[in-house]
């Protein structure tokens, strides 16, 4: 078996990533090796393999899906934005510069064709099949030219193309049958059908739609997934942060002990790796919420400076919002703040940076006794350490270099009184660390907090991706879509033009 599949949406957000991660783990019970791939990808949400390389966190959490290491192969083009219109590009994990949307989609992304299509068939000879994830939709047709993450890369690998769309936003119907009749004859040959998500309701009533469907494109679907909630893990878009605090508090966990843990998390600028609180997130009895008011500060009872893009361009947002005099008052009263690799940073005295903001010398929040220098090179490492006396494992991703000039050890970084910061993204994840530091927290916020003896995050993980090969297993029809997989072959069907089925 030498299979592959192309999962494409309608939409971004139609839910590609997760039943790109449902259809491999769904085919890993079956005794199939399978490995996940995405050509290109645009995300401030990144990881670093074991070999050193920065790959999408989806990717990443795909690879899991399918029981296997995550590799650079899996993900040869990363996009991390600067701004509206520049991103870093990162190929086969090394940034390799910064390059504007014109620039990119000039010519540059064209000439990488070449690189995603050799990465692609490295994994087809090393794996039975491939389950590939297309972004945003194959039907923006303004950048079909220079494809090679949809149709592009369909075509080139000659690969089925199975479209998703999200019903719950309404239209899928004319999403489908607009996706194809705006795609090119070569590219349609490649479609072989739809697959709907996200239903609530009785199937029953949605089959004379998908019969029409069916009579209007030659096409079939392929199944109907219910809405499930908790199902959107490791986001891939950190420029699109929504404020999500009233959805993580309507499904926290009761507490263990008398009194809930309040976290609020800065929702900066660029905000990278938000995900390093999603292990805080699934503790019983902890409330996470993302905020961008001082007053927001005030009844929280740790406050989180995450990971961004944009150091500098955070900092100055910290201070335009008055959340900088927010932290700063909340560390000269001795209740907890963690800074997390780029937070980390802009808690120090002063930053050097003729790299990422090219701002030169800036003066820093000052909480922690901290010089940080940009430095050219990546620093991209998957560290081990011990902190609390919990062994923590970690990954860093950061161009800012960190001189520690005093307070008490912590991970890469340091500790002053209730004010921790670090590079190491993921630490919370070690769960005999995050009890431990949660424990620290509770007392100094003077709650009667206990974290769970038992929450194992990696379990948890576990548990949502088998929801995942669920929810294909049990609402696909998967004879049919291990036909289409197993074969690798594409619909070769016409499309047939708009007009009313007999």
């Amino acid at each position: 078996m030498n299979g592959g599949l192309l999962v494409a949406g309608t939409t971004s957000d139609a839910g590609k990533s997760v039943v790109t991660a449902g259809i491999c783990r769904w085919l890993v019970r079956q005794g199939v090796k399978v490995a996940p791939f995405k050509a290109q990808n645009m995300s401030l949400n990144s990881f670093v393999t074991r070999e050193g390389a920065e790959i999408g966190r989806a990717q990443a959490m795909q690879a899991q899906a399918c029981r296997v290491e995550p590799t650079a192969l899996m993900n040869p083009v990363l996009l991390k934005p600067g701004g509206e219109r520049s991103s870093q590009v990162v190929l086969l994990g090394k940034p390799v510069g910064e390059m504007t949307a014109r620039g990119y989609h000039g010519g540059r992304q064209e000439r990488l064709l070449g690189t995603v299509l050799d990465s692609l068939a490295e994994l087809r000879g090393a794996y039975d099949a491939v389950i590939c994830e297309g972004a945003g939709s194959p039907a923006e047709i303004n950048l079909r030219r220079t494809d090679i993450v949809n149709m592009g890369i369909a075509r080139g690998a000659g690969l089925p193309v199975l479209i998703v769309g999200d019903i719950d936003r309404g239209g899928v119907f004319a999403s489908f049958f607009g996706t194809v009749a705006l795609l090119a004859p070569e590219d349609q040959a490649l479609v072989a059908g739809f697959l709907v998500n996200k239903f609530r309701g009785d199937v029953s009533l949605l089959e004379p739609g998908l019969d029409m469907l069916h009579g209007l494109t030659g096409r079939r679907t392929y199944g109907v997934l219910p809405f499930r909630h908790g199902l959107g893990i490791d986001e891939e878009d950190g420029l699109r942060v929504s404020l999500r605090g009233t959805v993580r508090e309507s499904v926290v966990a009761p507490p263990v002990g008398e009194d809930v843990l309040r976290v609020a998390v800065c929702a900066v600028p660029l905000m990278s790796n938000f995900t390093d609180v999603d292990a805080l997130a699934a503790e019983p009895g902890v409330v996470v919420r993302f905020v961008d008011r001082p007053e927001e500060l005030a009844d929280a009872d740790l406050v989180i400076v995450p990971g961004t893009r944009g150091t500098v361009r955070a900092l100055e947002w910290l201070r335009e919002r008055g959340l900088a005099d927010g932290i700063a008052r909340r560390v000269a009263e001795g209740r907890p703040v963690l800074g997390v690799c780029g937070g980390f940073q802009l808690l120090g005295e002063h930053i050097e940076d003729d790299v990422e903001s090219r701002a030169g010398h800036v003066e820093g929040l000052g909480l922690l006794p901290v010089r940080v220098r940009f430095a050219r090179e990546k620093t991209l490492t998957r560290p081990v350490g011990e902190a609390l006396g919990e062994r923590v494992e970690g990954y860093e991703i950061h161009h800012g270099v960190a001189e520690v000039l005093g307070g008490a050890p912590f991970l890469d970084g340091c500790r002053v009184g209730q004010t921790w910061g670090t590079h190491w993204h993921g630490s919370l994840e070690s769960d005999g660390f995050r009890r431990a530091f949660l424990r620290e927290v509770a007392a100094a916020a003077g709650r009667r907090f206990v974290p769970a003896p038992d929450t194992s995050f990696a379990a948890l993980r576990e548990e949502q991706l088998d929801r995942l090969g669920d929810l294909i297993e049990q609402h696909a029809d998967t004879d049919a879509l291990w036909r289409l997989i197993e074969s690798g072959a594409p619909s070769g069907l016409p499309f047939v033009p708009p007009g009313a089925p007999a």
